[in-house]
C-alpha cells in the first residue's frame, strides 16, 4: 500500500488548465482498483492519494502519468505503507495487502 503526497510547487498557478486531466487520472485510478480514495491536504498544500498494490517502480509509473505531476503543478513523494491494525471497516485491506 502506498501514500502519496502531491503538494503544490512552483507550477500551482496552472493547475486549473490541468484540472479536468488530474480528476480523469483519480477517477481511473479509482476505477481501475489502484487507489482506494484522494482528497486534498489541509492550508491549501495539494493532496493525498492512498493506492495499493504493485511495486513502488510501477506506482512511480502511475504517477509520473498524472498531467499535475507532468507539468510541475505538484511534485509528488511516495511512502509505501504496511497497514498492520485496522479498523472494523477496513479489515479486507489487511487481508487483500497480506495475499498480495
Amino acid at each position: 500500500m502506498y501514500i502519496i503526497f502531491l503538494k503544490f510547487s512552483e507550477n500551482r498557478k496552472n493547475a486549473a488548465q490541468y484540472m479536468a486531466g488530474h480528476k480523469k487520472w483519480l477517477s481511473d485510478g479509482i476505477k481501475d482498483g489502484d487507489f482506494l480514495m484522494a482528497g486534498t491536504l489541509g492550508n491549501g498544500l495539494g493532496g493525498a492519494v492512498l493506492a495499493r498494490g504493485g511495486s513502488l517502480a510501477a506506482m512511480q509509473e502511475l504517477v509520473n502519468e498524472d498531467p499535475f505531476v507532468r507539468a510541475k503543478v505538484v511534485t509528488a513523494e511516495i511512502h509505501e505503507f504496511t497497514p498492520s491494525v485496522a479498523a472494523d471497516a477496513f479489515q479486507a485491506l489487511l487481508v487483500k495487502e497480506a495475499a498480495e
